[in-house]
């Protein structure tokens, strides 16, 4: 199962050329991740304000394919790619029509902010289960 994250392409989010500026989509990749967790059921301002749980980001990399432009009508699909313990990589895929614009993902950590220092924690079993049917199979 994929969730579908959709925005339209905004005036302040362009250069001067009307070209979406690049660090947009690594907001649109972490607003794609909450809006994930929120569809599994697990929205991330409750696990916080409930658990002291967060997800921070670990690592981040985009590929960009083509660009978007303002006003443009865009969809983040976005499913979990990799499941570990304590970490979990998750897939977006940008897409505008039927064309892909850009693919990244984002690797983070189940984390306990409940102490000081943050610490990463195994991810629930009951969280695990509505992470583990969206795993998709990677060709290689």
């Amino acid at each position: 199962m994929k969730t579908n994250y959709h925005f339209q392409v905004r005036w302040g989010d362009t250069d001067a050329a009307g070209i979406v500026y690049y660090p947009n989509f690594y907001k649109w990749m972490d607003d794609a991740t909450h809006a994930y967790l929120a569809a599994i059921g697990y929205p991330s301002s409750e696990l916080f304000e409930k658990q002291k749980i967060g997800v921070p980001l670990l690592e981040a990399n985009c590929i960009f394919k083509r660009p978007l432009l303002f006003e443009d009508q865009v969809v983040v699909k976005s499913y979990v790619e990799e499941l570990h313990n304590k970490v979990f990589k998750i897939k977006h895929v940008f897409v505008r029509g039927d064309q892909v614009v850009a693919e990244g993902y984002g690797v983070r950590a189940w984390t306990s902010f409940k102490e000081e220092k943050p610490k990463a924690q195994p991810i629930p079993d009951n969280i695990r289960e509505k992470m583990l049917p969206q795993v998709e199979a990677v060709e290689g």
